[in-house]
């Protein structure tokens, strides 16, 4: 069991498998993208499973994958067969955008892939393919649609963005309306490829909520589990939830159980904070196991005890671009 020294056990770890993205998102990066990492830098397919297998062993029963877009690897699904049978492993998600999941949809579901989170920004195709810089707004949809009707447990993520979608919050509510899905809110974070400069937003959590309720009065708050980063809510006659998730304000770092391992090997124990160490070389080297769980140990025993502590190391707007720390 890992216990970082808030005494918060950590189970959760958000495994990157790539930096590269097939969109280009406006928040996320500049236009022209980033410096990629080149492949040496990144971990093999043996490497992201040996490194599973370690964490698993240390007491992680939850691995998320994301990237970057994580089905820009074609070798993921070797990856994720294996973790599929690893032992103490309860729970393996997907963060994706949604573009090139299609053709492993049937194989994620016989290996009991079933939770998948969509980052969607918009209903509205236009509005979508201005803030992806791209067009793959049917694409996107279409395999949305099918992830939700063959079964999967979806959560749509929705980053507001000032002056950009707020237009698209109730749109996409009642899109939404009729399928078994929620739809995540997050507040916009400090991470876009060093575009702005904000210490303050308009769209938090509680305005979001507020031009939700402006529209729906039968809103019924949920039970979250303690770790939730999201606080859950329920409209009256659409089938589904909606989420905010207060990821500028950060009023879920108390009970923060997650740990970011990014696809170069750096150990991020808060995504507000720069990394800890870098266990590539590391898992490279001799006696890699044991030196793994020491690093691990010591990354965990030193963590910032909320993301505002964390994030006194950056100055202004984030000098890492979201896609090359893993989301």
């Amino acid at each position: 069991m890992l216990i970082d020294n808030h005494n918060r056990k950590i189970n959760y770890l958000r495994l990157a498998v790539t930096d590269r993205c097939n969109l280009r998102c406006n928040y996320c990066m500049p236009a022209e993208g980033i410096n990629f990492a080149k492949n040496d830098k990144l971990f093999t397919i043996d490497e992201l499973y040996t490194l599973s297998k370690i964490m698993v062993e240390q007491g992680i029963d939850k691995i998320r994958i994301t990237g970057g877009e994580p089905f820009v690897r074609k070798d993921l699904m070797v990856l994720l067969r294996k973790m599929a049978v690893l032992d103490g492993l309860k729970d393996i998600s997907i963060t994706t955008n949604a573009t090139l999941i299609g053709p492993y949809i049937d194989e994620l579901k016989e290996l009991g892939i079933t939770n998948i989170n969509v980052s969607m920004d918009a209903i509205n195709k236009e509005t979508f393919d201005t803030i992806t810089r791209r067009k793959e707004y049917e694409t996107v949809y279409q395999n949305l649609i099918r992830l939700i009707s063959e079964g999967f447990n979806v959560r749509i993520n929705f980053i507001v963005l000032d002056g950009q979608n707020t237009q698209d919050i109730l749109p996409i509510l009642e899109a939404m309306k009729k399928y078994d899905v929620s739809v995540r809110f997050l507040e916009e974070m400090p991470f876009n490829g060093g575009s702005k400069n904000f210490d303050t937003i308009k769209w938090d959590y509680k305005n979001i909520f507020k031009h939700i309720a402006g529209a729906y009065s039968n809103i019924e708050k949920l039970e979250s589990p303690r770790t939730s980063t999201s606080i859950n809510y329920k409209i009256r006659g659409h089938k589904g939830t909606f989420g905010l998730i207060p990821s500028f304000s950060r009023t879920f770092c108390g009970t923060c159980n997650r740990l970011r391992i990014s696809a170069t090997g750096d150990v991020i124990t808060c995504l507000y904070g720069k990394p800890s160490m870098n266990l590539r070389e590391v898992l490279r080297n001799e006696n890699a196991e044991e030196n793994i769980k020491l690093h691990i140990l010591k990354a965990i025993g030193s963590r910032a005890k909320t993301g505002f502590e964390a994030q006194k190391n950056h100055s202004s707007v984030f000098d890492s671009s979201m896609t090359s720390i893993g989301g």
